[in-house]
């Protein structure tokens, strides 16, 4: 099956978009089909790589699927990023065509990179305003393609090194949300909040692809606000939640008990969902978030807790037809609760990295996707996450892992966020600072701090600095970008 298949899973006459224009399956058809004769027009064809910048939105959707269904290949861009990086993926992918909510000045951002090549912008407000009445003529039936072929190239988050393109094809993406919804299965009549963004892995495959194979509703946000999340789920009797460990955390706060009645499955991913953001939630709204794990190299759910049996801090067991491992420096795989790098390899293993075979190399040597997660398993193949590789802190031969110190710094009272970086040290090598935001009329004692964290942490895993802020730099799916923070020092 190829992914634009799915809009074709629901009846025609249900709902699969709930919101202030609602629309039917049969009407979302209709609409990718105006769309995909248009980008025919303009001369969008198979190998394309074609761009795509806009906040969530049903026109996103219909670009999407209009312009794969054409044998081309989508390249989702974060809509936070500068025009200096939008010009590096355009350079990078190789895109001659960008489509976009309103054109975008690249013109010189692009000459600085040494761009020669022209873009054209396919400005959505303006082309749709032409749509329907037999202006285009049908476009051909795809052909020619497979479902191994790509589909999308995701640029990942680039958290350290410039953004690497990883390309993943049909069979990469249905496979993953076929094997999600054996583990989590929506239903027709569910209506599923995106409120995350929809270039990213995780919204995409999981609040729209899973939801398309189900036959359910979503309802679309362009972003996340508490207060307008909270009246969409009412409105529209939001009953399952996508979201980011940063988004569970104010809900946890802000919310009241009744705000989220009608929900009845909330799943975080993208980060490490702290354990007292999950008490917290769950003693208020009286039921658990259910975690799990991917990257967008593995399209990206690798891991998920099974509704029926979730263990507190985990991500989970292995998703159907994954094989999951944790694998030492050799590559050897280790004992039950020892750690290791976290693998990964299945159908929803990308085919690469976008013109980087070294690097494709790297990422998938011994047909394992590395997915540079420290992990262990329990006797249960439960995974529990660690820490990144590359956050892995080493004073003196020992190894600090932050979220270890994180964890506690999350318990501590008024602390509302936290992260823990290395730092040199002249004679350790490393040592360990926190940086943490503080609740609002809430002051930091650094002698208690160190007090109540050397009652539980072994004397070199205590942080030697401990840095006050006012947020701390997140990308959009809430992970704390911890380059940031070292790029200050």
């Amino acid at each position: 099956m190829f992914v634009h298949d799915l809009i074709r899973s629901g009846n025609s006459n249900d709902f699969v978009i709930r919101g202030e224009e609602s629309i039917t399956y049969g009407q979302l058809q209709s609409e990718v089909s105006e769309y995909r004769r248009y980008f025919y027009a303009q001369g969008i064809s198979g190998g394309d790589n074609v761009g795509l910048f806009s906040r969530n939105s049903v026109e996103y959707i219909c670009s999407y699927m209009a312009v794969i269904s054409l044998g081309a290949v989508i390249v989702p861009l974060n809509f936070q990023l500068s025009n200096r990086e939008i010009a590096y993926i355009i350079k990078d992918a190789k895109l001659e065509r960008l489509i976009t909510m309103e054109e975008l000045k690249l013109a010189e951002p692009l000459q600085q990179i040494g761009h020669k090549g022209t873009v054209e912008q396919l400005v959505i407000p303006e082309f749709k305003k032409i749509l329907g009445a037999g202006r285009y003529p049908e476009a051909p039936a795809l052909s020619g393609i497979t479902e191994e072929d790509p589909c999308v190239i995701i640029y990942t988050s680039g958290t350290t090194g410039s953004p690497k393109g990883a390309v993943l094809s049909h069979k990469n993406l249905v496979s993953n949300a076929r094997a999600f919804r054996e583990i989590l299965q929506a239903i027709p009549t569910d209506t599923v909040l995106c409120v995350l963004p929809m270039y990213h892995c995780f919204a995409w495959t999981c609040a729209v692809l899973n939801s398309l194979l189900c036959g359910a509703a979503m309802t679309i946000l362009d972003g996340f606000s508490p207060k307008e999340t909270l009246a969409a789920i009412k409105k529209y009797t939001v009953t399952v939640v996508y979201g980011v460990p940063p988004m569970y955390n104010i809900l946890a706060r802000l919310g009241e008990a009744a705000d989220l009645n009608s929900v009845r499955i909330f799943v975080s991913g993208g980060a490490a969902l702290p354990k007292k953001v999950a008490e917290a939630f769950a003693q208020k709204y009286g039921r658990p978030i259910i975690e799990g794990y991917g990257l967008s190299e593995a399209s990206p759910v690798v891991a998920l807790n099974p509704p029926e049996r979730t263990k507190s801090g985990s991500i989970g067991r292995a998703l159907p037809g994954l094989a999951v491992a944790v694998l030492d420096e050799n590559d050897r795989e280790v004992p039950n609760g020892q750690v290791g790098e976290l693998a990964v390899r299945g159908p929803s293993v990308m085919k690469g990295y976008f013109h980087l075979p070294a690097e494709t190399a790297q990422a998938l040597r011994g047909g394992w996707l590395h997915t540079g997660d420290l992990a262990y398993k329990d006797q249960d193949n439960y995974f529990f996450i660690v820490d990144r590789l590359k956050d892995m802190i080493i004073t003196n031969g020992e190894n600090i892992y932050p979220r270890e110190i994180e964890e506690l710094l999350y318990a501590y009272p008024g602390i509302v966020e936290a992260a823990v970086i290395g730092v040199p040290d002249e004679l350790r090598g490393q040592q360990a600072a926190a940086y943490l935001v503080l609740a609002e009329g809430k002051t930091l004692d650094k002698k208690e701090l160190r007090e109540f964290l050397g009652a539980n942490l072994a004397a070199y895993k205590v942080p030697r600095d401990f840095i006050q802020v006012d947020d701390l730099p997140k990308n959009a799916t809430g992970k704390i970008l911890k380059r940031v923070l070292r790029d200050k020092l």
